[in-house]
C-alpha cells in the first residue's frame, strides 16, 4: 500500500492500491452501516436457521435419543409425586373423621412419603444425567461449528475481509457462537424437561379429574396466542441486537488499533460520539428485545394464578358434593401448578431460544459466504522440478469494481534472477500487480504464468511456497523473535535462523534486549520499535529462501543509515531471484534490471534507470520532482 493511500469510509476496497493482507479501515468511527453492509432491522430466515440449526445437531442423533429417554423417564417420576402425596392426604384425612389422630395409619403413610421421597431424588437424578449428557452434544456441535467457521475464514476470498469490519467478524466468531452455546445449553434442556412434564401434568390431571382439567388446558391456546403475538415481535430486535454487538466490537476495535492516530489529530471527541451513538442504539434494540421477551413471563403468571383461582373455587365445589376427595382436589391443585410452570417456563425460554437463533443466522449468513475459486490443479507431485522465477503477464485486466476498469492489457515479463521496480503514482496499480501474481484476486481476464505454467492453474499453496513477501505493512504475532523469524521456515536450524538475523541486522539490536532471541513481542511491537519490526519481516523472508521475492517499499520504516546497510543485504537476497520492488524512493531502485512506470493500470514506460532519465518522460519527472522537492525544503 502507498504510504499515503488513505483509509476508505465505504466498505469499498481502494481501487487501485488494495493493501495485501490487512484490510482497510472500511468500517470508520463515524460509519453508520451495519456490518457487512446488511440491514439491522430484518431477520432474513429464521425457520431455515432452525432447520440448520437442527441439521448440526443431526451426529448427536443417538445421544438426543438418550437424552429423551432420561427426560421422559424424569418426568413420569415427578408427575407421579403429587397423585401419591394426594393418597397420603386421604390416609389423614379419613383417619381425623373416622378416629382421631391414633386411627390414622401411620405405616402406610410413612410408605408413601418415603416412596414420594424416592421418585423425586430419582427424577432429580434423571435430569442431571440428561443436562451432562446435552453439554456434551451442545458443546461438541459448537466445538465442530467454530472448526467450520475456521475454515471458511481460509476459503473466502480477500475482497471479502477487506468489505468487512473485523471486529464485525470477530463477533460472529466469537459473541456470537458462545451466546449461540449458552442458548442451546439451556432451552434445549428446558424445551424437553417442560414439554414432556406439560404432557405428563395434562395425562395425570385428566385421571383425577376430566371436568377440572378441561378448564386447566383453557390456558394452553391463551398462552400460546401471547408467546406468538410477542415473539413475532420482539425476534427482529434480537437480531438487530446482535448487528449492533458486531458494529460496536468492530468500532472499538478500529478505535484501538488506530489509537495513536486518533489521538495525534485530536479525534477523540469525534469516536466517543460515534461509540456513543452506537452503543446508544444497541442499548435500544437490546432494550426492546428484553423488554418484549421478558413480558412473557408475568403474563404467564397472571394466567396462570386466574386459572388456579378457577380451579380452587370449582375443586371446592366438587369437594362439597362429594364428586371429589380432597385427597385429590389437593393433588389437581398442585398439578395446576406444575402445568402453569412448564408453560412459564417455555414462555422465558423463547427469550434465550431467539437470541441464540439471531447469532446462529449471523453466523450461517457468515458460513455461506462466497468462496475463492477452488485450486483446479493437482499438488506437486515429489521430484517436480524447482521454479525457475520466470513471470509473464499475458494481457491481464482486472478491476476491483465492474464499472471501474484498473488493469487493462497488461503484459509484461520477468525473466528468472531479474529484479523489476514497478513505481508510479498513488492510484496506479502497483500493489494490484504483485496481489495478482499472489492470487489474492483472480483475474478478468488474460492470464499470469510461472514458468509458463497459468498460476490459475496451480494451487494456491504450491504458488505461493514460492514466494515471499515483505511488506510496509509489517505483520508479528505474539511469541518470540526468533519464532517469529522462523515463521518463514518452520524447519529452520537455530543457526539458520542467526544467519538470517545478521544478514538483515536483527541480529545487531537483538543482544541489546535482555531476553535476546527469547523477547516476546507481538503486532504492536512490544519493545522494538517500527523499523526493527521491519528489519524482522524481512529476516522472515530471506529465511524462507523464496525463488521469487516482492518487496512493498519494504525499508520505508527505517533510517536512513540503516537503510543503506539493507541495500547489500537485500541484494544479497535479490541474488538468483525473480524480484519485484514496489518503491516510492526512486533512489533505492536505481540498480534494478527493468523499472516499470504505471499509471492508471497502464505500463506508460519500462527500462533501467539511465535509459528512462534519458527519454525525460514519466519516470525522469518523478525522479526529478523528489530530488528537486528535497532541494527545495533543504534550502
Amino acid at each position: 500500500m502507498s504510504v499515503d493511500a488513505k483509509p476508505l469510509r465505504t466498505g469499498e476496497p481502494d481501487p487501485s492500491e488494495e493493501p495485501v493482507y490487512k484490510p482497510p479501515l472500511s468500517q470508520g468511527p463515524m460509519s453508520r452501516m451495519g456490518g457487512l453492509g446488511m440491514p439491522v432491522e430484518k431477520s432474513n430466515d429464521f425457520k431455515g436457521t432452525l432447520a440448520r440449526l437442527g441439521g448440526r445437531l443431526r451426529p448427536e442423533r443417538n445421544r438426543f435419543g438418550f437424552v429423551v429417554v432420561l427426560a421422559v423417564s424424569a418426568v413420569i417420576l415427578s408427575v407421579l409425586g403429587p397423585r401419591i402425596l394426594g393418597n397420603a392426604t386421604n390416609i389423614i384425612f379419613n383417619g381425623l373423621l373416622h378416629g382421631g389422630p391414633k386411627a390414622i395409619n401411620f405405616g402406610a403413610l410413612h410408605r408413601l412419603l418415603f416412596l414420594v421421597v424416592g421418585l423425586y431424588a430419582s427424577s432429580a437424578v434423571l435430569q442431571y444425567l440428561s443436562a451432562y449428557t446435552l453439554a456434551g452434544m451442545v458443546q461438541r456441535t459448537m466445538r465442530q461449528l467454530r472448526a467450520d467457521v475456521e475454515d471458511k475464514l481460509n476459503r473466502v476470498p480477500l475482497r471479502y475481509v477487506d468489505q468487512s469490519a473485523r471486529g464485525d467478524l470477530l463477533s460472529r466468531v466469537t459473541n456470537d457462537i458462545d451466546n449461540l452455546a449458552q442458548s442451546l445449553q439451556q432451552t434445549v434442556s428446558q424445551l424437553l424437561t417442560n414439554t414432556f412434564m406439560l404432557i405428563g401434568t395434562m395425562v395425570m390431571m385428566f385421571v383425577v379429574s376430566p371436568e377440572l382439567a378441561l378448564v386447566a388446558v383453557v390456558t394452553i391456546p391463551v398462552s400460546s396466542g401471547i408467546i406468538r403475538f410477542i415473539t413475532k415481535r420482539s425476534k427482529v430486535r434480537f437480531m438487530a441486537q446482535w448487528k449492533h454487538t458486531g458494529r460496536l466490537n468492530a468500532l472499538v476495535e478500529e478505535s484501538l488499533t488506530g489509537h495513536a492516530i486518533v489521538k495525534t489529530f485530536g479525534r477523540q471527541r469525534e469516536v466517543e460520539e460515534s461509540f456513543r451513538e452506537t452503543n446508544d442504539e444497541l442499548y435500544r434494540a437490546s432494550f426492546t428485545a428484553q423488554f418484549a421477551s421478558g413480558s412473557i413471563q408475568p403474563l404467564m403468571v397472571l394466567v396462570g394464578n386466574l386459572n388456579y383461582v378457577v380451579i380452587a373455587v370449582v375443586g371446592g365445589i366438587k369437594v362439597a358434593s362429594r364428586s371429589l376427595s380432597l385427597g385429590g382436589v389437593q393433588a389437581f391443585i398442585q398439578y395446576s401448578r406444575q402445568f402453569a410452570q412448564p408453560l412459564q417456563m417455555l414462555a422465558s425460554m423463547a427469550n434465550l431460544f431467539q437470541s441464540g437463533l439471531a447469532s446462529a443466522e449471523r453466523v450461517f449468513e457468515f458460513l455461506d459466504a462466497d468462496e475463492q475459486s477452488p485450486d483446479e490443479g493437482a499438488m506437486a507431485a515429489p521430484g517436480t522440478p524447482a521454479s525457475r522465477g520466470r513471470v509473464e503477464f499475458e494481457h491481464v485486466s482486472f478491476s476491483y469494481d465492474k464499472d471501474h476498469p484498473l488493469i487493462a492489457d497488461l503484459s509484461l515479463v520477468a525473466e528468472p534472477g531479474r529484479t523489476v521496480a514497478i513505481v508510479g503514482p498513488t492510484g496506479a496499480g502497483k500493489t494490484t500487480l504483485v496481489n495478482l501474481i499472489m492470487r489474492f484476486y483472480e483475474l478478468d481476464g488474460g492470464q499470469i504464468t510461472l514458468d509458463g505454467q497459468n498460476i490459475a492453474g496451480m494451487p494456491r499453496s504450491e504458488l505461493r511456497s514460492n514466494i515471499g513477501m515483505v511488506l510496509q505493512d509489517t505483520w508479528l504475532f505474539g511469541g518470540t523473535i526468533r519464532e517469529n523469524i522462523a515463521y518463514g521456515n518452520p524447519t529452520a536450524t537455530e543457526e539458520q535462523i542467526r544467519e538470517a538475523a545478521r544478514a538483515t541486522y536483527v541480529d545487531r539490536f537483538v543482544h541489546a534486549l535482555p531476553a535476546g532471541y527469547d523477547t516476546l513481542v507481538d503486532d504492536e511491537g512490544g519493545v522494538i520499535s517500527a523499523g526493527e519490526k521491519q528489519l524482522l519481516t524481512i529476516a522472515r523472508a530471506f529465511l524462507a529462501n523464496p525463488t521469487i521475492l516482492i518487496l512493498d517499499e519494504a525499508t520505508s520504516s527505517v533510517d536512513t543509515r540503516t537503510e543503506v546497510l539493507l541495500q547489500g543485504a537485500m541484494a544479497a537476497l535479490r541474488s538468483q531471484r525473480t524480484s519485484f520492488v514496489i518503491a516510492h524512493r526512486l533512489s533505492t531502485i536505481r540498480n534494478a534490471d527493468t523499472i516499470l512506470v504505471m499509471e492508471a493500470g497502464s505500463i506508460v514506460e519500462q527500462g533501467n534507470h539511465d535509459d528512462l532519465l534519458a527519454r525525460g518522460g514519466a519516470y525522469s519527472r518523478l525522479y526529478n520532482s523528489q530530488f528537486v522537492g528535497a532541494a527545495t525544503e533543504i534550502t
